[in-house]
């Protein structure tokens, strides 16, 4: 089957369209063909090494297909199961996988391979940013950094949908409307504008509840100056690079914040919570909270252009491999 690896770390041209041997599954495993593979920020953290790997290795954390083989001691899935999961090992980026059933959950009725692929990480990381890294309340005034980004666009319209007061940045003037379009009601870009300034006529100064990052270095600073007093810092990705050091002094005591730095390995732990957050962003989709448009599809052979579109930041939602 083809499959997509790399050898060393490094850019989009480290990446490998291969055939490769997939064996059979163990006692508890599950083989699954996939029909739709995820596009996440995270791929290019494992492929650059900033969140190292052991080598060589596959790529991608979320896919969704259907169940083709069964270990002898599997209980929870039987052949002909439509299935997703968000999580290693990683090694979505391929036609078939053999996947823990633990880290499987169905996808239900009404929901397509494509929206299963791409909704199930950022679905279950937005789930656990709003319900219980911190959870939001009708009235909250939130920030979210890089809205118009795969995970903003799912995060924001829940979070509407919630009853908060959304405020979202965004890097560039195309991007506006998108963030707009899905969930904000006020959008900043910061390229143009200091977001602390233009945050502030929004809300007041210290005003914010829960700033949720992704962005990293650029944006934190910022972010700990927008916070009311005992706000929420919920510092959950990197993509401008790793905030390396947290001055308690200057950071958390001068308002008496609150800081987490969550992943989603920390939020599904346990069968049982990968189960309930998987429902609940399934269930937010069915019921329309959420909406969500493929922006655009590869071919597994295709995995190096849709690296470099995602650096780059063409990319204007969602976007899936189709193997």
């Amino acid at each position: 089957m083809k499959a997509i690896r790399f050898e060393k770390f490094g850019g989009p041209e480290v990446l490998e369209y291969k055939d490769i041997e997939i064996g059979k599954p163990g006692p508890n495993e599950v083989l699954v063909k996939n029909l739709s593979v995820g596009l996440n920020y995270i791929d290019v953290y494992h492929r650059t090494g900033l969140y190292p790997i052991e080598l060589p290795s596959g790529l991608g954390l979320e896919a969704s297909g259907v169940v083709e083989e069964i270990g002898s001691e599997v209980s929870l899935f039987k052949v002909g199961d439509r299935v997703s999961h968000a999580s290693a090992p990683i090694s979505g980026y391929s036609e078939k996988q053999i996947m823990p059933e633990e880290k499987l959950v169905r996808v239900p009725e009404g929901i397509s391979d494509e929206i299963a692929s791409c909704i199930l990480l950022k679905g279950i990381t937005s789930e656990y940013l709003l319900h219980r890294s911190y959870a939001v309340k009708k009235g909250d005034k939130v920030l979210f950094h890089a809205a118009a980004g795969a995970v903003g666009q799912i995060l924001c319209q829940w979070a509407n949908a919630l009853g908060c007061e959304v405020i979202g940045t965004v890097g560039s003037k195309e991007k506006v409307e998108i963030a707009k379009k899905n969930g904000c009601h006020h959008v900043i870009n910061y390229t143009d504008h200091n977001f602390v300034e233009e945050v502030e006529k929004i809300v007041g100064k210290n005003g914010i509840d829960v700033v949720y990052d992704g962005v990293g270095a650029k944006t934190f600073e910022g972010s700990i100056e927008c916070l009311k007093i005992r706000g929420m810092m919920v510092a959950f990705g990197n993509a401008s690079g790793y905030v390396h050091t947290i001055d308690v002094k200057k950071h958390i005591n001068t308002k008496g914040l609150f800081f987490t730095r969550p992943s989603i390995m920390h939020y599904t732990i346990t069968r049982d919570e990968l189960e309930k957050s998987a429902k609940l962003v399934f269930d937010a989709v069915l019921s329309g909270k959420i909406k969500i448009e493929v922006s655009k599809k590869y071919k597994l052979s295709e995995a190096k252009q849709a690296h470099i579109d995602l650096e780059n930041r063409v990319l204007t939602g969602p976007a899936v491999i189709i193997p």
